[in-house]
């Protein structure tokens, strides 16, 4: 039973980006589709589709990395910062910036999952879910 499921994605990308994987394979929810789509938007990730597992037959999110010339990837680092045992909930005027503004961070709203800059933008605060940069 896995308890954390946004930790495992988040695992599973830096995993599969440390080994220079060219995709990674995720059990497919609506919540790590939405951070998905947040990452690629970004710039953090090449792209992400949402696929049949060929062996389980359940849905699976392919999430496509992105890297450099020289095989670097996009991102330096992902954390997860609200976790099951401590979550994290932030005003809009106190989303903390990521490496001085360089990082992003991805925040569950009443408005559903958006960036730290769009969440400022719209004065809106939530639970804080990660962190990438």
């Amino acid at each position: 039973m896995m308890t954390d499921p946004i930790a495992d994605m988040l695992a599973r990308v830096r995993n599969a980006a440390l080994a220079q994987h060219a995709s990674t394979r995720i059990p497919a929810s609506k919540l790590k589709h939405s951070i998905a789509k947040i990452l690629k938007d970004a710039g953090y990730i090449a792209d992400v589709r949402l696929d049949e597992s060929p062996i389980t037959k359940r849905p699976e999110l392919v999430v496509a990395l992105k890297y450099d010339r020289d095989r670097s990837c996009a991102f330096q680092g992902i954390r997860r910062v609200s976790r099951p045992g401590r979550r994290v909930y932030v005003h809009h005027n106190q989303i903390p910036r990521v490496l001085s503004g360089l990082g992003t961070s991805i925040l569950s709203t009443s408005h559903g999952l958006m960036t730290d800059t769009e969440a400022r933008r719209r004065k809106v605060g939530g639970e804080l879910v990660c962190e990438v940069w």
